[in-house]
């Protein structure tokens, strides 16, 4: 069995989960997650806790049994705290704002680049040159924010670009005469 599905996953105060044979639902103050089933792991409900079991002892059984208590673990935190993802715009006048729905960057070329978020996901800009997207989804976020860092890449020679906030960009050195 998958070490990781041996543990429980603790249901905070607030949030609700209802099992279904084919899905499970986490309910909470942030939105509302749905994750789709296959037949091969049990879950059930004691108390606040989630426990995950084997349905079958096939090695993808085993192998979901993990996926699928990490899967809900995350759906559970982003009902209840949510994640987010920040983005830095390095280079001389990258800029970005909201409007509405939409993110408005200015990444040096010849014309704006306005990203619509999906539904779900909220983003906001601190500064001129800091992005913050923020949800409940885990996987939808990360990919927004992977969607408006391919916009600019940071590039490897003066590092302009969209970057995450965390990211060490190594600067080569450049050709000598």
């Amino acid at each position: 069995m998958s070490r990781i599905a041996k543990y429980p996953v603790e249901l905070p105060q607030g949030v609700e989960t209802t099992i279904k044979a084919d899905s499970i639902t986490v309910k909470g103050p942030l939105g509302t997650l749905v994750q789709p089933l296959g037949g091969d792991v049990d879950i059930k409900l004691d108390g606040n806790q989630l426990t995950f079991a084997v349905a079958n002892d096939s090695r993808h059984a085993h192998a979901m049994s993990g996926t699928l208590r990490a899967l809900v673990n995350n759906m559970v935190t982003g009902v209840s705290k949510g994640f987010e993802r920040k983005l830095t715009l390095v280079g001389v006048g990258f800029r970005a704002q909201v409007q509405g729905n939409a993110l408005k960057m200015q990444l040096g070329f010849s014309h704006d680049v306005v990203h619509e978020m999906p539904e779900g996901i909220k983003i906001e800009c601190p500064t001129p040159t800091e992005v913050v997207v923020k949800g409940a989804d885990k996987q939808v976020v990360g990919q927004v924010a992977a969607e408006i860092r391919a916009y600019r890449r940071p590039e490897p020679y003066k590092g302009k670009g969209v970057r995450y906030a965390n990211e060490q960009v190594i600067i080569k050195e450049t050709k000598k005469k």
